[in-house]
């Protein structure tokens, strides 16, 4: 008899999540669940609760109500550390230590791909010859540029980029769509919130609209 194959879990899945702030409702009840392979882009105006999804989902903020899971398992914070990369507003970088110091020491916290080294990374994102520069001395877009060689070497399935296409231009806009199309193509997924105009990468996307009345599901496959 052949045995039957088991669908594959979605990386992450929420179920009736539902976030408030000082009793006035953020977002939610809230159902989605993201494959690998997959990106589900997040828009919406300031103030719809984009960020705030993301930080409950990545275990900064505690949902008033519902569930997560990750790889059909509760979203646990050791699960959470293992499987979730945030890139945030902020840099969440060291200011007096260089762009490499600050690589490494981040790798050292959250691990690395296998075969990736910090240099080839910073080359990637565009910021080779600056190894030795202090963080507080770099822009804001190289700054931005720095957080994405830490998306890159980070081992995590699973991204969740809160406005990654501040600060950068149309060549860092590009970088952002290529890192999501390598990462999806090697079985990752990923979240990304904008409210600007630009498009999800081509790869297989779903939208998700917040509005600060609601919450609309489209589907969009590009």
């Amino acid at each position: 008899m052949t045995p039957v194959e088991r669908p594959a879990l979605p990386l992450i899945a929420a179920r009736g999540l539902r976030f408030a702030r000082n009793d006035e409702p953020v977002f939610g009840p809230l159902d989605f669940a993201v494959d690998a392979g997959e990106a589900l882009l997040v828009q919406g105006d300031n103030g719809a609760g984009k960020t705030t999804l993301l930080r409950v989902l990545a275990g900064l903020l505690r949902a008033d109500d519902g569930e997560i899971d990750i790889d059909g398992h509760p979203a646990g914070p050791a699960r959470r550390a293992r499987a979730i990369a945030y890139l945030g507003h902020l840099p969440g970088l060291k200011a007096d230590l260089s762009a490499l110091e600050n690589l490494n020491f981040l790798c050292g916290l959250h691990g690395r791909r296998r075969a990736q080294l910090p240099e080839n990374a910073l080359a990637i994102v565009g910021l080779a010859g600056y190894e030795d520069a202090l963080a507080r001395q770099l822009s804001a877009g190289q700054k931005k540029r720095l957080s994405l060689a830490r998306l890159w070497m980070s081992p995590a399935p699973l991204w969740l980029l809160d406005e990654p296409y501040a600060n950068l231009d149309l060549e860092g806009i590009e970088l952002v769509n290529r890192m999501v199309q390598a990462h999806l193509r090697e079985g990752g997924a990923t979240l990304v919130t904008t409210h600007g105009a630009y498009a999800a990468p081509p790869v297989r996307t779903r939208m998700l609209v917040m509005e600060k009345r609601g919450l609309e599901l489209r589907e969009q496959i590009a």
